[in-house]
């Protein structure tokens, strides 16, 4: 039975997968391209054998083994069991152990973190070369920022070996009194409280909004930093546009 289709059929509805029916029993047509005839499937084969003298004539084309493997480090030479060896045999001057190590080898066992190969992989997008050097600023040469970094450090450091030299007096044969105490102490100054009107300083509030004293000093500090940013006396009002 024929499909009902609404509007004019063109070629490239039925080219479109996402607007052609499935048929019953056919698989969909995608649009997947091979590759070209001369195109080989597989993985390449790295081994490395005889090649073509061992395929066609049998010869003995077998590579020479390597006595060590590639990327595989050097072991060091053990000059502890050098000696020990040396001590051994019975030989007790600097000579006799040159001669002995000429003529005996020992080499350090290398741990198995050591003794893995390390091969190093370079990345693609890497670029060899030296990384260009930043240019001086000349702003920071203008306004002599370099000066005012050096006499800070200078002033830092100079506190610092101050604290010390204290430090190691304090730590001798002076010590505190309390007249050297109470010269050092300095009072809190408590700030001035609040204006009232006279009428009003007797007067104790009723009602108390806020869940604990700390809660109520956190909102007026809020609000003393945000007050300086509105209109009005009190900082209450809407905020102010910036002035230049």
């Amino acid at each position: 039975m024929a499909q009902d289709r609404i509007g004019l059929v063109r070629d490239s509805m039925n080219e479109n997968p996402l607007l052609a029916k499935s048929q019953l029993g056919r698989p969909l047509k995608r649009g997947f391209s091979l590759p070209p005839d001369d195109f080989t499937y597989g993985r390449p084969n790295t081994g490395k054998d005889g090649g073509t003298a061992e395929a066609m004539g049998n010869w003995n084309s077998a590579l020479p083994s390597m006595t060590s493997k590639p990327g595989e480090q050097k072991r060091e030479r053990d000059f502890i069991g050098l000696n020990r060896a040396a001590i051994k045999a019975g030989l007790v001057t600097s000579g006799e152990h040159y001669h002995f190590r000429a003529n005996h080898d020992i080499r350090r066992k290398m741990s198995p973190s050591e003794n893995k190969i390390r091969t190093r992989r370079i990345p693609p997008d890497m670029t060899f070369g030296i990384s260009t050097r930043p240019s001086t600023p000349v702003f920071d040469l203008l306004e002599h920022k370099y000066q005012d970094r050096w006499l800070q450090q200078r002033r830092l450091s100079e506190l610092a070996n101050r604290e010390k030299q204290q430090k190691k007096i304090l730590n001798g044969n002076i010590y505190e009194t309390r007249a050297s105490l109470l010269r050092k102490y300095s009072p809190v100054v408590e700030p001035p409280p609040l204006w009232h009107m006279p009428r009003f300083e007797r007067v104790h509030p009723h009602l108390e909004t806020f869940r604990s004293p700390e809660a109520r000093k956190l909102a007026f500090r809020a609000h003393s930093h945000d007050a300086t940013s509105r209109t009005g006396v009190f900082g209450h009002g809407i905020y102010a546009a910036a002035k230049s």
